[in-house]
């Protein structure tokens, strides 16, 4: 097969959800330049249309925007609702919508542990089995995770959210287990660090600098939109069709160096 069909998404149809900044707005980008239509959600109603715009004019694909909170039980139904309206079949879903909680061992409150959990694990779950019904044997869907999943993040205090991405990966092996019958494959991708307004969180807790948590990954630098948005296309073309089941580190080299005992490795 040609490169250029071996890793081909157009005309796919494609859900991202935290679709309208960071991460999920790089992995949006790419799949609108590379001709899918791409619907995001978020709850900010304001920035999802506004990114929804921006990315459209890029094209050749589009981009829509279906504002809704995913951390309540309403926000899931007004998503899957909509998009059903809209789509009979889904192509590639990417649970990406994620919130941390930091503050340290006494800040994590009952409330700020559900928060985090509905939003970080809830939510994916629940929009995967409501939106199965539109799935059909070439589906995939795609979990971000994060490093902070597969180590423990000393100095940083983000318990629940932690605890929370080291369940998505989990997850995605359960779920990949499930669906594979089916012929949808589930795989995660877990960010390293990559400059984004949730990173800036991790910035402050540990007093370094954003050069400085840099060069505390082995590749020394930062994620880029293009490296997530590889690994994403990756999972979703033709490329990856006999994957499932996997988590990706996407980091630079962090994850391997710190396993592999080299000090200063897991410090995001």
């Amino acid at each position: 097969m040609e490169v250029t069909k071996l890793f081909s998404v157009k005309d796919q149809t494609v859900l991202v959800t935290g679709g309208s900044r960071g991460i999920g707005k790089m992995i949006s980008e790419a799949f609108v330049r590379n001709g899918a239509k791409v619907y995001i959600s978020s709850r900010d109603k304001k920035a999802c249309d506004q990114t929804a715009a921006e990315l459209t004019a890029f094209g050749p694909g589009q981009c829509i925007a279906i504002p809704s909170d995913l951390g309540t039980d309403a926000g899931i139904d007004h998503l899957v609702t909509s998009l059903k309206e809209r789509e009979s079949k889904l192509d590639v879903l990417i649970n990406n919508s994620g919130a941390v909680w930091g503050g340290g061992f006494e800040a994590h409150t009952e409330k700020a542990w559900h928060k985090i959990m509905d939003l970080n694990v809830k939510a994916p779950f629940f929009l995967i089995k409501r939106l199965l019904e539109i799935m059909d044997r070439n589906s995939r869907i795609i979990n971000i995770g994060s490093v902070a999943g597969c180590l423990p993040q000393p100095d940083i205090g983000t318990f629940a959210y932690d605890t929370s991405k080291a369940a998505i990966h989990h997850l995605t092996r359960v779920l990949a287990l499930e669906l594979a019958p089916r012929g949808i494959t589930v795989n995660a991708i877990a960010p390293g660090f990559v400059p984004t307004k949730m990173s800036k969180q991790i910035s402050t807790a540990t007093g370094l600098g954003m050069d400085e948590l840099a060069h505390g990954v082995p590749l020394q630098r930062a994620g880029r939109d293009f490296d997530m948005a590889g690994a994403a296309i990756y999972y979703a073309s033709p490329a990856g069709a006999w994957v499932t089941g996997t988590i990706l580190t996407v980091d630079g080299g962090q994850i391997g160096a710190a396993s592999a005992g080299f000090s200063g490795a897991s410090k995001l």
